[in-house]
């Protein structure tokens, strides 16, 4: 089981990034796909969640309508695009994927705002 983030990096306030998680190992399209973040000193907190066929989702108050989550079923990959973006969303963001028995998670891509 792997899932492996990428598209973090430094990025200006205001500015725009666009990460993506590509799984591998388990039938993608069966678990229920979530961003969180962690900040240095901070536990780690739930950014967004949707469904397995993409029909529902949820995002924590403090990035709705600054963050998208979205999933390719056919391509095993959960996206998280983040517009607006502050200092205070700096942080290492984790993508997961649950279903009722497993939670799996990946590395960790990092996201730096700061100009």
């Amino acid at each position: 089981v792997r899932l492996v983030e990428s598209g973090g990096g430094l990025v200006q306030p205001g500015g725009s990034l666009r990460l993506s998680c590509v799984a591998s190992g388990f039938t993608f399209s069966r678990y229920t796909m979530s961003w969180y973040r962690q900040s240095p000193g901070k536990e780690r907190e739930l950014v967004a969640t949707v469904s397995r066929a993409g029909g529902t989702i949820n995002y924590a108050d403090s990035m709705k309508g600054r963050f998208t989550i979205s999933r390719d079923n056919a391509k095993d990959t959960v996206y998280l695009q983040m517009d607006s973006l502050k200092p205070e969303d700096t942080a290492v963001y984790y993508c997961s994927a649950r279903n009722d028995l497993y939670t799996y998670w990946g590395q960790g891509t990092q996201v730096t705002v700061s100009s």
